[in-house]
């Protein structure tokens, strides 16, 4: 499976979890060089699940909080801990 953004290749890997109907990525399949943090907003400090959103830079073009990752989710989430998931832009597929 891919996430690709702007005709770029932003995450590969055969070893996805799927859960709330998203796709979450290993890091180790994700182009980490081109996310950056976003800063939190009180919905996300608000998040039971420590999420962290990031926002995907492609030769200077942002895509502000296209991808993201729970720090510390709950039971519920616990298998998509530290991996990333992508909506908005980013086609996956």
């Amino acid at each position: 499976m891919k996430a690709s953004l702007d005709d770029r290749v932003i995450a590969e890997s055969d070893d996805i979890v799927e859960a709330g109907g998203y796709h979450y990525f290993p890091r180790s399949a994700v182009r980490m060089e081109w996310l950056q943090k976003a800063e939190k907003t009180d919905s996300d400090r608000a998040c039971p699940h420590g999420v962290q959103f990031y926002d995907v830079v492609i030769d200077g073009a942002r895509h502000e909080r296209a991808a993201w990752s729970y720090e510390a989710p709950l039971a519920s989430m616990k298998q998509v801990a530290h991996r990333l998931g992508f909506w908005n832009d980013v086609k996956v597929g």
